[in-house]
């Protein structure tokens, strides 16, 4: 399927990496976390940066899964083309597999096929990013909200949610250890 092979490769695109090099700054995934993504790059160079990255990654998600969403394909397979969005991006073929933990892309990914639950899990990161000075904890709680949001506003899409969300979880497992043993770092160090 065309839509899966499109979703994939504009996955796995890593915004941080083209902004980065752009701007003339060291490539994130060889400082700090060491990850390709919006927090990474926002404790290593600031939040104009981190907010291009941002956007970005949720914009690559939109054009292939808006593509199967618009050619009427049933919900799974709409869920398909989400999730080969975000393997792209996890897992990108061109950087060695070693990619981002699809935080953004998923928003990207739900804003096309869930509007509502995507805006709510959104505010709630928002919310406790804030808060907790964290984006590791902010990420884990959205993808837990995010399927539980779907059961309430879009109940045909509670499977697909789902199986973003672990994904998302799967790919937060090292800061779901750090977090534990209180050593997560916050935000631009506040």
């Amino acid at each position: 399927m065309v839509w899966i092979v499109v979703g994939y490769l504009s996955g796995s695109w890593l915004a941080a990496l083209s902004v980065c090099r752009l701007a003339g700054v060291g490539d994130p995934r060889q400082h700090g976390s060491f990850n390709p993504g919006f927090s990474n790059v926002l404790r290593l160079y600031g939040p104009r940066l981190a907010a291009a990255t941002l956007l970005l990654d949720a914009l690559k998600a939109i054009p292939a899964v808006l593509g199967a969403k618009l050619m009427g394909y049933p919900v799974w397979l709409q869920g398909l083309v989400g999730l080969a969005v975000l393997l792209g991006h996890s897992f990108p073929l061109w950087h060695g597999f070693r990619g981002g933990k699809a935080v953004a892309s998923a928003f990207g990914v739900l804003l096309v096929l869930v509007p509502q639950v995507a805006l709510l899990s959104a505010s709630i990161w928002a919310l406790l990013a804030w808060r907790l000075k964290t984006a590791a904890l902010a990420s884990l709680v959205s993808a837990l909200v995010a399927p539980l949001a779907c059961g309430w506003l879009a109940p045909e899409y509670v499977m697909v949610v789902g199986g973003f969300s672990l994904l998302v979880l799967a790919r937060h497992g090292l800061n779901i250890r750090r977090l534990r043993r209180g050593e997560e770092p916050p935000f631009r160090g506040s």
